[in-house]
């Protein structure tokens, strides 16, 4: 038996209702999550603490943007409450009834939002479902008027596969292997304090971190020393002990990383404690292509640097890769930033500094190709979980001018409405 068919029986029915279309409900649901978040900020920060440490001038034309139905959410443990509630924030207020799926790896947050977020919402047409991968799998068995993914490209294939079943329409926010260009032209000291901010970051669990550097052999020396100087300044001389670097989430992804040690050579950092699942912020030079750290998103404190002889090979490296979900570049050229811009394709690209270009909702947030499909933040999370129909409302009269269109066709009709098509500067997919 099927332990989610009451669950989704439940949320299909209050949708049929019509229950979510009301504009007056979803604010009520969004205004809900708000007084979650309001109500139980020190919770949540705790739980992350101990996970983390036109057609025509006679017609309307319009789009309606309507509701999907029942989605499913699945969600990642590296920000478990962020990605969690920033799409669910645009199903909601989109109309639609949610299935929730947090990670069962964060198993604090999982738990908040478990027992205490269904209080805030209307349980009728929301649900958290739990459970590890054999629960998802069974989940994913029942059909979903869209899934909304986060999480690894392993995975997201899974996920693909099982939307594909029921044709279900879906976006993936996955992750791969975002690189840094780091041009001659530069000052070493602001390229490494913000590459080390935001390589550094959440102990390097965040999908839009850089994965590698790429840059000449004489700029590697100049940043080295740069960046050692801006981990000691952000970190301490023991960045052990440092508050503000975070812990790896669990065992088995600290001996996956524990192994990405051992390639190249170490320039800065490589201890590791298993006790603490602490690994220092780590830098790797003299890296080749061929070994792990470079065929597998890193996800985790550790900067493997690739030299090349300049920018066409850099562009070169890039392109010969699957496409990553963010992609840097460092100079004080702003011409050779645009010729990285233009020469490659990436999720998002971001200019002098890191991952800020997702910290803005006036532009959307998602990969391509091998890094993703989708999009979403802000007002594209609305239209991520809305269909957009493509409405046409004509006068039932006028049938004269209408008539043209009609067999026997002659060359006086078509010539008089692709006149009446022209005057009005309207084009149409038929003719």
């Amino acid at each position: 038996m099927d332990p989610f068919a009451d669950t989704l029986r439940r949320l299909r029915e209050t949708f049929r209702s019509g229950r979510t279309r009301a504009a007056e409900f979803r604010a009520a649901q969004l205004e809900g999550l708000g007084r979650f978040l309001r109500d139980n900020k020190q919770l949540l920060q705790d739980a992350l603490a101990q996970d983390l440490h036109k057609a025509t001038q006679l017609d309307s034309a319009f789009i309606r943007k309507e509701p999907f139905g029942l989605v499913l959410i699945i969600a990642p443990w590296n920000y478990p409450v962020n990605l969690t509630l920033v799409p669910l924030v645009g199903a909601l207020a989109a109309g639609n009834c949610v299935v929730l799926k947090p990670s069962e790896v964060s198993k604090s947050v999982e738990k908040v939002l478990a027992e205490v977020l269904p209080q805030y919402l209307d349980q009728s047409c929301f649900s958290v479902v739990l459970g590890g991968p054999e629960d998802m799998g069974k989940v994913l068995e029942n059909k979903f008027d869209y899934i909304f993914f986060t999480g690894s490209p392993r995975v997201g294939k899974i996920v693909m596969t099982a939307a594909a079943k029921h044709l279900t329409p879906i976006t993936l926010e996955l992750g791969g292997k975002n690189p840094c260009y780091v041009d001659d032209n530069c000052d070493p000291q602001t390229v490494a304090n913000r590459v080390v901010w935001f390589r550094y970051f959440n102990a390097g669990q965040t999908c839009v971190a850089p994965d590698y550097v790429l840059c000449s052999r004489e700029t590697q020396e100049r940043l080295l020393p740069a960046i050692q100087s801006a981990i000691t300044r952000f970190y301490g001389d023991d960045p052990k002990g440092s508050p503000s670097l975070g812990r790896i989430i669990g065992e088995k992804q600290f001996h996956r990383l524990q192994g990405l040690l051992s390639c190249g050579r170490v320039a800065i950092g490589g201890q590791s404690d298993e006790s603490e699942r602490y690994i220092a912020p780590t830098v790797l030079v003299d890296v080749q292509e061929t070994e792990p750290v470079m065929q597998e998103e890193i996800f985790g404190p550790i900067l493997p640097i690739v030299t090349v002889r300049g920018l066409d090979e850099a562009v070169d490296f890039i392109t010969r890769r699957e496409k990553p979900l963010a992609l840097y570049a460092f100079s004080n050229s702003s011409q050779v930033v645009k010729q990285v811009l233009a020469g490659t394709s990436s999720g998002g690209f971001c200019g002098n500094d890191g991952f800020m270009h997702m910290a803005l909702s006036s532009l959307p947030f998602g990969g391509v190709g091998a890094s993703g499909m989708g999009r979403y933040h802000g007002k594209f999370s609305f239209d991520t979980f809305s269909h957009h129909r493509a409405c046409l409302l004509r006068p039932p009269g006028l049938e004269k001018i209408y008539s043209l269109r009609y067999p026997p066709y002659s060359p006086r009709n078509l010539r008089l409405l692709l006149m009446a098509m022209e005057t009005r500067s309207c084009s149409c997919t038929l003719l």
